[in-house]
């Protein structure tokens, strides 16, 4: 079967991977000249199965409120006359329920288990190396307020069997020994020893070369302007280089998702929330973090790759821009010299921003539309990562006529009527 993928972030790609894999002949346009050029391109580097939950839950509304009023915020929110952000807002503040929580929770994990499972059976099967490490996340908390609210989360590892362990000051101190200098911040910290981490671009760039070796092909520096439909599917993708045709269609367009489908009639609740990063030298290994470490007070990752610190966090809502805001850089150099002081250079750091495609319940969207040969695979928000993997096996599976080996029927747009 032909199919044209719309986008070569680490979702598209993956998509594209496995689709080549089952059989199919296989495009992927891209208006960047290579992948994973934008959201894919220097993110935090987490592969969180176990940190895999909405942002929207209980209490969520009023911790907003202090973020936004604290020095080093998680928070920022410009405002503006933009219907669709508030629109986005207020659906996800009406997900900041227990019960909203822990049934997006439920359509969530799964998924990011799966995915996390799939990418080990492909690093297996290719040899694939993206500066990956298999030592988990250390969740720290500052205060005990913060470590006794982990409840409500622990029950759900339980109920999915996903490891986990609560940790004392000794105990974070030895899977990250770097954090013996700054330990009396924290008063305890969640430890999730199934997750991993990896540079995301450098996975997605190996990646597209393997599946351009069995046959894909890739046209990059190719701007998407419409997708064309009639008789009740699609009848081809309008490009700058004409117009592009496919027995199937899959969209991968992350944030931009939104504005392309609205052309044929179909609204997603998809808005893109700007997260930030910066990229540090390493400069001290013995001071540097050993695997992914998140501070739970800003919301920030550290991440270690090769011999650098990934740094990333912040929610901006601020539309479609891409500005470079310099409080922003001030907050994740803060965060990492504040746990790691000896680990890196941050004078030397590279500063960047990509725009997470987040859905207000935070579970993506994967599975079929009204037009019979259309699917979509957006609204990842920070688990583009995460879920990559597994979310391309699965609609392989679904472009194939096969039954998926976990059920998605939940994360079909259909959900939201």
């Amino acid at each position: 079967m032909k199919v044209l993928v719309l986008g070569s972030g680490v979702v598209g790609t993956s998509i594209a991977w496995y689709l080549a894999r089952a059989g199919h002949e296989v495009t992927v346009v891209e208006r960047q000249p290579g992948p994973a050029l934008e959201t894919s391109y220097a993110n935090a580097g987490e592969v969180s199965p176990g940190y895999s939950a909405p942002w929207a839950g209980p209490g969520v509304p009023v911790k907003a409120i202090k973020w936004m009023l604290m020095q080093h915020s998680p928070l920022v929110i410009w405002p503006m006359l933009d219907p669709a952000m508030w629109r986005w807002g207020l659906a996800m503040l009406a997900n900041c329920t227990a019960r909203a929580y822990a049934l997006n929770k439920s359509r969530m994990v799964p998924l990011a288990e799966y995915s996390r499972d799939c990418l080990k059976a492909l690093r297996a099967e290719t040899a694939i190396a993206y500066d990956e490490r298999t030592q988990g996340t250390l969740q720290l908390f500052r205060t005990h307020k913060q470590l006794d609210g982990i409840g409500g989360d622990v029950e759900v590892l339980k109920q999915y069997g996903v490891p986990f362990e609560v940790l004392d000051r000794e105990g974070f101190c030895r899977v990250e020994p770097a954090l013996r200098l700054t330990r009396e911040k924290f008063v305890g910290a969640l430890r999730l020893p199934g997750d991993e981490t990896g540079d995301c671009f450098k996975f997605t760039s190996s990646l597209a070369e393997m599946a351009r070796a069995r046959g894909v092909a890739f046209r990059f520096g190719t701007a998407i302007l419409g997708v064309e439909v009639a008789g009740g599917q699609v009848s081809g993708v309008r490009t700058a280089a004409g117009v592009l045709q496919a027995d199937r269609y899959v969209l991968a367009l992350g944030s931009y998702s939104t504005p392309m489908l609205k052309t044929i009639g179909i609204r997603i609740p998809v808005y893109p929330v700007k997260g930030y990063s910066i990229t540090v030298p390493i400069t001290d290994p013995a001071g540097a973090p050993e695997s992914t470490v998140m501070d739970e007070t800003h919301k920030v990752a550290v991440t270690r790759l090769g011999e650098r610190i990934r740094v990333g966090g912040t929610a901006e809502l601020a539309g479609y821009s891409l500005a470079l805001r310099e409080p922003r850089r001030a907050t994740l150099s803060h965060v990492v010299n504040d746990l790691f002081p000896r680990g890196g250079d941050v004078g030397r750091a590279t500063f960047w921003c990509g725009l997470r495609p987040m859905t207000p319940d935070g579970t993506p969207i994967v599975g079929p539309t009204r037009y019979a040969n259309l699917l979509l695979a957006t609204g990842h928000g920070t688990l583009g990562w995460t879920m990559a993997a597994g979310t391309g096996r699965v609609v392989a599976d679904l472009v194939s006529g096969r039954q998926p080996e976990i059920d998605v029927s939940a994360l079909a747009l259909s959900r939201y009527g």
